[in-house]
């Protein structure tokens, strides 16, 4: 679905407010102290496995694309929205042997980290996670991403660019979305530190209004744009790792 400037802009702005702390700006590099090789954004899923008794169960984890964590140390990075208190993004969260702090996913270019470390690492640490997620209602279901045809449409990118001076300012960018084959693609390349973030695009709602679904993880650049790892595949892979026994 392609929008007006003004429904665009709406968008950008609900995605802001309500997933805006859903995400996370990631660095790769040799070691402590070396220059960043791969900079780029993560950002948290949850999602909806069951029920019982005390309620609903959910799994979340912390999404990216695989290329940025490959190195042998990395970082990620805390902004004060995401901690409680917001001292607690003072520091980053160092990670030596890096690749092996993630569930990778290589014929999707997605790499998984299940948030329990997360959570622990913010409770020695005195503070506690104040964030936002892509949610199981919020992720596109298999039928939306089948949807995603030849013909471009609005897309929205949430991350976390990289400005001249280092730091990482959350941004969302308006693009466009299509079908390359059996590829979901973003039509044009994004800049430095996009790579891993979530891709949005919208359906028709209820009483006449659109409704922002998440297409899935932006990988890597190629010819020209960005393909998109879409929920769909996303799903099925975590359900699989799950089933043999994946870390909470």
């Amino acid at each position: 679905m392609l929008l007006d400037q003004e429904t665009e802009n709406e968008i950008v702005f609900e995605l802001c407010q309500h997933l805006g702390r859903s995400i996370l700006p990631v660095a790769g590099s040799d070691g402590p102290g070396a220059p960043a090789g791969t900079v780029g954004t993560a950002f948290f899923f949850s999602e909806l496995v069951g029920a019982t008794d005390d309620g609903e169960v959910a799994h979340e984890w912390l999404l990216t694309a695989e290329v940025l964590t490959d190195r042998p140390y990395g970082e990620i990075l805390l902004r004060p929205s995401v901690t409680e208190p917001a001292e607690g993004a003072a520091e980053p969260i160092e990670l030596p042997g890096f690749a092996d702090h993630w569930l990778r996913l290589p014929e999707l270019g997605v790499a998984a980290m299940p948030t329990g470390g997360l959570h622990g690492h913010a409770d020695d640490q005195g503070w506690r996670w104040r964030t936002q997620q892509v949610t199981e209602a919020v992720a596109a279901p298999a039928d939306a991403v089948a949807r995603i045809g030849a013909m471009p449409g609005s897309a929205f990118v949430l991350a976390l660019g990289v400005s001249e001076d280092g730091s990482r300012p959350l941004e969302a960018v308006v693009q466009q979305v299509a079908r390359d084959g059996d590829e979901v693609r973003v039509t044009v390349e994004l800049p430095a530190g996009y790579v891993g973030a979530p891709v949005f695009a919208v359906e028709a709602g209820p009483e006449g209004g659109v409704v922002p679904r998440c297409l899935g993880v932006l990988l890597p650049p190629r010819d020209g744009g960005h393909p998109v790892a879409t929920f769909d595949r996303i799903r099925s892979a975590l359900a699989e790792v799950v089933r043999g026994g994946a870390p909470s």
